[in-house]
């Protein structure tokens, strides 16, 4: 079966990244299929190259990674569904070919989905094995979908979903992806690759989606392996940077160290981040991750109002990031905390409460979003009910920004714009781009 594997995703801003899931999905797909990968990522005329395409290599099946819903600063929630219709669409008026969704987009809202685009299937979660069993009865005479886990389809017009057993796979039994195919421009632009140690989030925050695409079990590669991989990662050509991808570095924490003992060991010197965890996170393992090569943190703080956290159920409160921020400035690790402001629930009042203790943490770096819920992307009308709140968080955070030169503002254009992100790129600075605030002006000049 000649199989067309698109990767939707055209978001670029701060950076482009690399479709690891898509990969993955790739590699464990029988040899005996012909994959054709195409990214529309760098596409000038997206549309126009996947038409060209489907004219030109016939595929008997399309399967489309969608990566996200929202673009990654919340601040369009229609965007990206709009591109995904007029690419089905695309596909419908030049192939014959059954379309499967799947990705981290689709699977935090695949019914609807499966509704608006009208796909002949769809895999909601880990994909790889239902994947390759779906191919497997697509091939015979009489099709058991019923079989096929984390399946959507259709019999005589109406959606089905299988289910799943609940059985994860490991992660160490899966091949690795095929980084061949991927356009150089990650490198030569971005200089940015993308590695996973596990899969599943333990934590129960009330709006993320991780234990929805990956469970809740964290399931562990072995560390020996996860370094060799970072080792071949970071020796290719025009790899400056590495992000560990998991939905948490540092829980468990032992294996976090285990990992950071382990590149160590082999004398790493490529730099990277990670998104890490208040909880549990000490001087030892700050102290093993620099000498294993990182650089700084990503981290999820959410709120500076103690009872907001405990609503969004972080497992964690303020006194555990400013630990976490205490640890970070005596090792030298650069912290770039996450605040998502106008939660369910919240008042102004939390906000500023927020906004004051950011600027006490002091921390290297600060974004500043808004919260949107997901499902204004298929119900754009519910967007209308906080319009007005929204409008207000974000003059509240306008007014605080000014003056604080590391906060960023993606839905205001405060330190985060093309014009800025290509001038730093274009002095050669590579990697995670919040790393560079301190050598940005006020103007957004480096």
């Amino acid at each position: 079966m000649r199989i067309a594997f698109i990767s939707a995703n055209r978001e670029t801003m701060p950076d482009a990244v690399i479709p690891l899931g898509l990969l993955h999905v790739m590699a464990a797909t029988a040899e005996r299929h012909d994959n054709l990968f195409w990214d529309l990522c760098f596409e000038a005329d997206p549309l126009a190259a996947v038409a060209q395409n489907l004219r030109e290599h016939q595929p008997d099946l399309v399967a489309i990674g969608l990566r996200n819903l929202q673009n990654m600063d919340y601040t369009s929630v229609t965007a990206n569904l709009d591109a995904y219709r007029t690419l089905v669409q695309t596909v419908r008026t030049n192939s014959s070919a059954p379309i499967v969704l799947g990705g981290g987009g689709f699977s935090v809202a695949p019914q609807g989905l499966m509704e608006d685009l009208g796909a002949e299937y769809g895999i909601s979660g880990e994909g790889e094995l239902a994947f390759a069993k779906l191919l497997d009865e697509l091939e015979r005479p009489e099709p058991a979908l019923h079989a096929v886990e984390r399946l959507y389809y259709r019999v005589d017009g109406k959606l089905q979903f299988n289910g799943h057993s609940g059985d994860n796979l490991r992660i160490d039994d899966l091949p690795r992806p095929d980084r061949s195919v991927l356009d150089q421009r990650y490198y030569t632009d971005y200089g940015i690759e993308s590695l996973q140690t596990k899969r599943g989030c333990p934590l129960h925050c009330t709006y993320c989606t991780y234990p929805l695409l990956e469970g809740r079990l964290s399931r562990m590669r072995n560390p020996a392996g996860v370094a060799d991989e970072f080792m071949a990662l970071g020796a290719r050509a025009g790899v400056e940077h590495v992000f560990i991808v998991d939905s948490v570095f540092n829980l468990p924490p032992r294996h976090a160290k285990a990992i950071c003992r382990e590149l160590v060991a082999r004398g790493n010197r490529t730099p990277w981040t990670s998104y890490i965890s208040p909880i549990a996170f000490d001087d030892e393992l700050a102290e093993l991750m620099v000498a294993a090569g990182a650089t700084g943190m990503e981290v999820g703080s959410d709120s500076g109002c103690d009872a907001v956290l405990d609503r969004l159920r972080k497992g964690f409160r303020t006194d555990k990031i400013r630990r976490l921020a205490g640890v970070a400035k005596a090792h030298g690790l650069k912290d770039f905390h996450s605040f998502i402001l106008g939660t369910c629930g919240e008042t102004l009042d939390n906000v500023e409460q927020t906004l004051d203790f950011v600027e006490d943490l002091d921390p290297f770096a600060a974004v500043m979003l808004v919260w949107v819920e997901d499902n204004e992307v298929l119900h754009p009308q519910a967007a209308l009910v906080s319009h007005d709140f929204r409008d207000e968080i974000y003059e509240r955070v306008r007014r605080r920004a000014q003056q604080h030169p590391r906060w960023v503002v993606p839905r205001l254009g405060i330190r985060w714009n093309p014009r800025s992100f290509a001038v730093l790129r274009k002095v050669g600075l590579r990697g995670p781009l919040w790393q560079h605030l301190d050598r940005v002006s006020a103007g957004g000049n480096p």
